[in-house]
């Protein structure tokens, strides 16, 4: 016999039918297929799950990590250069994977949007049913109100009926922020209040303007723009789509948005660390002293600091680094000047040890190639090589290791102008070639090797003596107590941003902020005061409360409200004041 055919199985009711374990003769019950249309409901409704929102906001953090760990395309185009030079083998496998393009990636895109439509899913919804909850009345009164928290009792004030009681304690729940509702349950009138509401309304403000901030985030990319520009003190950049050193335009950025203006860069002051021992020659503070202006304006002098941006013509402009590019100058055999330029050097340590390429394409029997290291502070390691010791011109030293042949850049195809391909060139001094590296102080001057001409280090020190030739005799004591703080040009390095929503995110942050303040600070909770008449005849006034979630207040409130209601409870009727249930 099965379980329901017994009527006196406990755990079955009498019309209970088990699909699994049927009688013989008996058609089982067979559970109805989702079908296609059922499965996409389930699926929608697991996407747009408060737990799904919350799995995909982390799953959008961690994808950000990659983004921090390697350098980005879109802010760092000369970093990912390096980073492939650095990993061969390693950079081709994380460029498969988008690494280098982290925040443009199809995975990092899909969880983005996911996200997107999960949130859209999960508000529309719970807006409506909170605009439904703000129109409904309050629940009625419970019949036992000692079950709920905070439970207490005080006698009917004197001269006042149980009606005029209740309306009472109404209005001074109104004034408290309740909204109300009186009912009468069998001649016992009561109100109920409730309030708290809009700790609903700041959880949908929350997740709305999250929403918002996806949005914003996107239509900002899509419009903006970001570009870099590597600018040597006395030199101007234009902001025009041309004079960038490198452009990453958002999808439906045009150059007509581009605003013109000049930004020159006038002086870049480096403080350095000296009085502490431990960190001698630590960066203290970088300015860069810019002056800025429009086409029909005057010039205007402002500060770009690392922490401290510029705003300027709808852009922001940020100090990324900066470093030295020394003034080289190249005479050919004639005594012709076929190069002269502020070479930017790269940094390659803390105490600005750079190396930098010069390349001259004309007016030499071949094209010619130099790579250059620079020590702002020369110091002599055990070994014989150089480095610097201090990132300030203390010392500045410059060494140069020529090359004669082919650059690679009569085809057109671009190369970048801090790297040189010496695969087509040949070596004219410098490493196994037996010929010394060129060893210049500013203001120097050395013969190139067969007789190809002259190189100088210019001294770009104001009132500076002419270039001297290196291997002329010179006061060598003379040379070492030079002031050279002044002698070499620095470069800065500038990250130019143009975000049109940027307001938009600082609003729908602060939307975020106080939404989630307002999610987490205001209690939810319902209130009932009920004229009760005891079987001895007497009229009580019952308190209690109910919270939705952990309100540690909550049993302090009812007090605090039956207090200033009917007035404190005598001690002998709190005493006799019947237990709270533990339900």
């Amino acid at each position: 016999m099965s379980p329901q055919s017994d009527p006196g199985a406990p755990s079955r009711p009498a019309d209970h039918i088990d699909s699994i374990e049927a009688d013989p003769g008996e058609t089982p019950i067979n559970q109805p297929k989702l079908g296609f249309v059922g499965w996409l409901r389930f699926a929608w409704r697991q996407l747009t799950s408060m737990r799904t929102a919350l799995l995909l906001l982390l799953l959008l953090a961690i994808a950000a990590v990659p983004g921090s760990l390697v350098p980005q395309r879109s802010s760092d185009p000369n970093g990912v250069t390096q980073y492939f030079d650095d990993n061969p083998k390693l950079a081709p496998i994380l460029d498969g994977f988008q690494m280098f393009d982290v925040y443009t990636s199809a995975w990092f895109s899909a969880i983005y949007l996911l996200l997107f439509v999960s949130l859209i899913g999960c508000i529309i919804p719970r807006t409506k049913h909170h605009f439904e909850a703000l129109r409904a009345r309050p629940p009625r009164t419970p019949v036992r109100l000692s079950r709920l928290a905070g439970y207490t009792e005080r006698d009917l004030p004197d001269g006042e009926t149980a009606a005029a009681a209740i309306d009472s304690a109404a209005k001074q729940l109104r004034q408290a922020g309740y909204r109300v509702e009186q009912y009468e349950l069998r001649g016992e009138p009561s109100v109920s209040a409730e309030r708290g509401y809009l700790r609903e309304t700041g959880n949908l403000v929350f997740h709305t303007a999250l929403v918002g901030v996806l949005v914003a985030v996107g239509f900002g990319g899509g419009f903006g723009f970001s570009g870099q520009r590597v600018i040597v003190e006395g030199q101007t950049f234009v902001n025009t789509l041309a004079a960038y050193d490198s452009f990453n335009p958002g999808r439906f950025f045009t150059d007509t948005r581009l605003t013109p203006y000049r930004l020159s860069l006038e002086n870049l002051d480096a403080v350095y660390e000296t009085r502490n021992q431990d960190a001698i020659g630590q960066p203290i503070d970088f300015t860069a002293h810019v002056t800025v202006q429009d086409q029909d304006g005057e010039p205007e002098d402002r500060t770009v600091k690392v922490n401290e941006p510029l705003y300027t013509h709808g852009t922001d402009v940020y100090l990324l680094g900066n470093g030295y590019a020394p003034t080289i100058t190249v005479k050919n055999a004639d005594g012709e000047v076929v190069f002269t330029d502020a070479v930017p050097f790269l940094p390659q340590d803390a105490n600005l040890t750079s190396i930098g390429v010069v390349k001259v394409p004309d007016g030499m029997p071949e094209q010619l190639g130099m790579v250059g290291f620079f020590y702002p502070t020369q110091t002599e390691l055990t070994s014989g090589a150089y480095t610097s010791s201090y990132p300030d011109l203390i010392l500045p030293v410059l060494t140069l290791n020529v090359y004669e042949g082919d650059l690679g850049i009569n085809d057109g195809t671009p190369t970048s102008v801090y790297t040189l391909d010496t695969s087509t060139l040949t070596q004219l001094s410098g490493g196994k070639t037996g010929v010394d590296s060129i060893e210049l102080k500013p203001g120097e001057t050395a013969d190139l090797p067969n007789g190809l001409g002259t190189v100088t280090f210019e001294d770009v020190t104001p009132g500076a003596a002419p270039a001297v030739d290196v291997d002329a005799d010179t006061d060598a004591a003379a040379a070492e107590g030079r002031n050279y703080a002044q002698s070499v040009s620095r470069f800065a390095s500038f990250d130019i941003h143009h975000d049109p929503t940027q307001m938009w995110v600082l609003a729908f942050a602060a939307l975020i902020l106080g939404g989630l303040l307002v999610s987490l600070f205001v209690p939810r909770r319902r209130m009932w005061v009920k004229a009760v008449t005891k079987p001895d005849g007497r009229v009580v006034l019952e308190y209690a409360a109910l919270a939705r979630g952990e309100d540690p207040g909550l049993e302090d409130a009812v007090t605090g409200f039956a207090d200033k209601h009917a007035g404190p409870a005598a001690s002998a009727e709190t005493a006799d004041a019947p237990e709270k249930s533990s339900t």
